[in-house]
């Protein structure tokens, strides 16, 4: 897909529309965004300005909105913390310089056509890890909502200080964190359809704060850092190699969550407007935007859900309305950024928590247990891993596991299609005629029958009945059903042939198509077994077989 392919102007108005709404929408969220990050809230505005221009150029979804999100937040802070700690001079550069590696590894995915395969996960490690993430976002706004700075510790730091944050809570600054959430959740659905909810709290709590509370100490984004109006200043990549590797490492989890988080949005995107992505374009694009943004000191961002369904939803069908959204942002930044500068850090906190709940999947935490107690089981670890442990630990440890155990379940219902028959067998779907070679050869003739794909988990099963082969002058081995053949599987039914072999049985394979040939010609069985061997029919390897055992009856004397 090409850009013109998603830039057409047939529908302008629509597009302009929904690219100024989503920009509305997306304007407290990148402020809260990049507060909560440790960037600053203009590294929240900057990542909302590249991604969401480039990805709608160059990326494979037309009403997508990209955007600082909440999951990319939650790790881009981790990276931020990490860095900074290690290295406090260059720690922050560093930490673009991941940003870009996260835009580059998208970008390798995207040429490579790996789309399809990164979504590729059990949905109980996507739903944990998600929830995870959640759950993280919401810890970390509890001491900006009651007014108190972050104590050091990350997550499980905040959680062993909450007791001392409550009893140190600001009134005024906890009464403007729950004001917010009280608009976000309480305000009527009329209004939400004519203006966001998060803009209306962040406007009714910047100026409540300067009017009721306008002799409270709050703390407001202005403590946090000027933003400065303007272009941004490029940023050059910087890495030292001590770090090298923790960076490569952040990078690849950057990329991989955006790449999740942005297919995700994409699908919904597709239900919506009933058209289909280009999944490996989209990367692309996303790749593109988040290099931009690392250059430009913003945060890495993704595909967004909100900012996509408000776009769809106010009659946005190309991708005018992501360049629509990503202007009027950058208008802001260049003229009118000073008038965020007395938001109270409370109302960001309580949007940036209000985030941080609709992450968590509801629907499955409710309901896991019923659907599949192994499931939930793997869920819940991922989330708890998430929070207190690292995010790349609890998304490898879930996919193995689920990995696992779906090989397990796989293997034990495919070892039932491994059979070694002698005689007539009911399980088999052997015609009447095979039947009857069988009972001709007398228990002389094995038939190895295996069907389904071969995987690695089958190479016991194979063994299993490769020692319960018994005597015998004739071995057919049956692989008509046989669509794949694993390497571990190769090599267990390697060994019942060579057994077969220097047991002096005469061999034959039924049905092997050129690519198990060729596998089995790299493991040298095709020596053991004669070309008129080779056959495709069952029936005739058997009636061969059966010729084989018989001998004539020895004369009366």
């Amino acid at each position: 897909m090409t850009v013109t392919n998603l830039i057409r102007f047939n529908n302008l108005r629509g597009d302009i529309f929904g690219g100024v709404t989503a920009a509305i929408v997306s304007l407290p969220l990148a402020l809260a965004f990049g507060v909560a990050s440790g960037i600053g809230p203009i590294g929240g505005l900057y990542g909302a300005i590249c991604v969401g221009f480039f990805a709608a150029l160059f990326g494979g979804t037309p009403t997508l909105i990209s955007e600082p999100t909440g999951p990319m937040t939650v790790v881009m802070t981790s990276v931020v913390a990490g860095l900074t700690a290690q290295n406090p001079e260059n720690g922050l550069a560093m930490a673009f310089t991941v940003v870009m590696l996260a835009g580059l590894f998208q970008i390798i995915f995207g040429i490579f056509r790996l789309g399809k395969y990164v979504t590729l996960m059990p949905y109980s490690v996507i739903s944990g890890f998600m929830s995870g993430i959640g759950v993280i976002l919401i810890i970390l706004q509890i001491p900006p909502f009651l007014g108190q700075a972050a104590p050091k510790g990350g997550v499980l730091g905040t959680v062993l200080a909450i007791p001392e944050l409550l009893s140190k809570m600001a009134p005024a600054e906890a009464i403007l964190g729950a004001l917010t959430l009280a608009i976000i959740f309480l305000m009527p659905k009329k209004l939400k359809k004519l203006v966001p909810p998060q803009l209306v709290a962040l406007v009714v709590g910047t100026v409540i704060s300067l009017t009721v509370f306008k002799d409270a100490e709050i703390r407001r984004i202005i403590d946090v850092g000027q933003i400065p109006m303007g272009l941004p200043q490029l940023r050059l990549p910087m890495f030292t190699p001590d770090q090298l590797t923790t960076m490569l490492v952040d990078g690849v989890m950057l990329g991989m969550l955006g790449c999740i988080d942005t297919l995700l949005t994409a699908v919904v995107a597709d239900s919506l407007t009933r058209t289909e992505h280009k999944s490996d374009q989209e990367l692309i694009g996303q790749g593109i935007g988040n290099i931009v943004s690392g250059l430009c000191g913003g945060l890495p961002g993704a595909g967004a859900t909100m900012g996509t369904v408000v776009n769809i939803q106010t009659g946005a069908t190309t991708a005018v309305s992501g360049l629509t959204r990503a202007l009027v942002l950058l208008v802001v930044v260049l003229g009118a950024a000073r008038f965020t500068e007395p938001v109270p850090m409370a109302v960001l906190a309580g949007i940036a928590l209000k985030v941080g709940i609709d992450i968590l999947d509801w629907s499955f935490l409710k309901r896991s247990h019923v659907v599949s107690v192994k499931g939930s089981l793997i869920m819940y670890g991922v989330l708890l891993l998430t929070v207190f442990v690292d995010l790349i630990v609890a998304v490898g440890v879930g996919v193995f596991i689920a990995n696992i155990l779906t090989i397990e379940r796989l293997s034990t219902l495919q070892s039932q299609e491994v059979k070694l028959i002698t005689d007539t067998d009911d399980d088999v779907r052997l015609t009447d005629e095979q039947k009857r070679l069988l009972d001709r050869g007398r228990g002389r003739v094995l038939l190895f029958y295996l069907s389904g794909p071969m995987i690695f988990g089958l190479s016991k099963a194979i063994a299993r009945e490769h020692n319960a082969m018994r005597e015998g002058d004739a071995l057919v081995m049956d692989l008509s059903d046989v669509p794949l053949l694993g390497v571990t599987a190769s090599l267990a039914i390697e060994n019942a042939i060579r057994d077969a072999h220097d047991r002096g049985l005469q061999i034959y394979i039924v049905g092997a198509s050129e690519k198990i040939q060729r596998r089995l010609q790299r493991l040298g069985l095709m020596d053991l077994v004669s070309a008129e061997h080779l056959i495709d029919d069952r029936t005739v390897a058997l009636k061969a077989a059966v010729a084989s055992v018989q001998r004539p009856e020895p004369a009366l004397a």
